[in-house]
């Protein structure tokens, strides 16, 4: 369905407006006047801070979890200059449980980069904030055309279902071709006089009635015009994509206990968790237990400590990962010079006070409270 050609324009006519005189773009833009939810970032604000804040919190994340998140992270640092000044562990703690934590390190690094090499003033087009850390094709459209009225269509998860649906689309939208074809549609549909409204829309059908699973076809404000609807095949679109390898792991975390201490290290690998505290960490083909080998990487005696309570199996399914773990408690009765050797590989005992403070991922946030603390 060809709708309209033209190149992106900032405020332009020349690109997109003849959507508005689309019927399923007013229908659509009308529905969402009035069924768009409240949210504090859509409502209440148009502050590029708080509109790319709330897109890097969404991303991998549903709304009723984010948006305590992005209260917790706007209450901490009301301006973009504020999170730039923050530490990092600051940050990855009150990101703690949102997982993909790249997102909270890419999210500080663009706030300094903002902040030293724009005045703190938010880049006000699309092409200055996709190059910023972390702002990919879809954050940054969301962000220029909200804030800045800019005339670029997202095109997410949601509207990459929306469109798939509406147009019969059966390209793989992560194949070049999918993916020109789909942002092409989305392009030629968005009208540039209310092109943030517009994508919002989109966003919001797809979050709200065209789910993935049963989708709301009876109040779709658009049905009329979808290719799905009227061939009743909702469950074939969008094209479903090879599902990934998952990987799995075993980890076997040693909670070492020494007086009113617990051992820890912060994570520095470009691994999962990175920059986040676990315990003394050994990883292996398997959960079987191997107290031989604790000790000796520890650098102790078996009379050194008291070695003892397993628990039972945890799991966490990460996205292209399955990490199976075991806890084994150990109280040492003395720390000599193994402690030294830790402490140059990044280990340190923390209180339960200073233990509290620190970004840790779910799982040992998890295991501390319902076992320790």
């Amino acid at each position: 369905m060809k709708i309209n050609s033209g190149k992106y324009s900032k405020t332009s006519s020349k690109s997109g407006d003849n959507a508005a005189g689309v019927p399923m773009v007013r229908k659509l833009l009308r529905w969402y006047d009035k069924a768009g939810r409240s949210l504090p970032w859509r409502s209440e604000t148009i502050n590029p801070y708080h509109i790319w804040l709330s897109e890097i919190i969404m991303q991998q994340t549903r709304i009723r979890q984010g948006v305590p998140y992005f209260a917790k992270l706007v209450q901490a640092f009301p301006t973009v200059r504020d999170l730039a000044e923050a530490e990092e562990g600051k940050v990855l703690r009150l990101w703690q449980g949102l997982g993909y934590y790249s997102r909270a390190r890419n999210m500080l690094k663009c706030a300094k980069i903002i902040v030293n090499d724009f005045e703190g003033k938010f880049p006000d087009s699309y092409e200055k904030l996709i190059r910023l850390p972390g702002i990919g094709a879809y954050t940054a459209a969301a962000v220029a055309s909200i804030s800045f009225n800019e005339c670029r269509a997202v095109v997410d998860g949601n509207v990459y279902r929306v469109l798939s649906r509406i147009f019969g689309i059966r390209n793989d939208r992560f194949s070049g071709t999918g993916l020109k074809k789909f942002r092409q549609l989305a392009h030629e549909l968005i009208p540039c006089s209310r092109p943030g409204d517009y994508n919002q829309s989109m966003m919001e059908l797809g979050a709200l009635i065209c789910t993935p699973r049963n989708p709301r076809c009876p109040d779709c404000p658009v049905r009329d015009y979808c290719y799905a609807w009227r061939n009743d095949c909702q469950e074939h679109f969008p094209l479903k994509a090879k599902k990934s390898i998952v990987r799995e792991r075993f980890f076997i975390y040693y909670v070492i206990h020494y007086k009113d201490s617990i051992l820890m290290k912060r994570r520095t690998d470009n691994d999962i968790w990175k920059g986040l505290y676990d315990f003394f960490l050994i990883e292996r083909n398997d959960l079987r237990d191997n107290k031989r080998t604790f000790l000796r990487r520890l650098g102790v005696s078996d009379n050194d400590g008291v070695y003892g309570i397993k628990s039972g199996v945890f799991r966490s399914n990460l996205s292209h990962q399955r990490i199976l773990t075991r806890f084994i408690h150990y109280r040492a009765k003395k720390i000599h010079l193994p402690g030294e050797k830790l402490s140059q590989l990044g280990y340190a005992f923390y209180t339960r006070k200073e233990i509290e403070a620190l970004p840790k991922p779910v799982l040992i946030n998890n295991y501390l409270k319902d076992h320790i603390f």
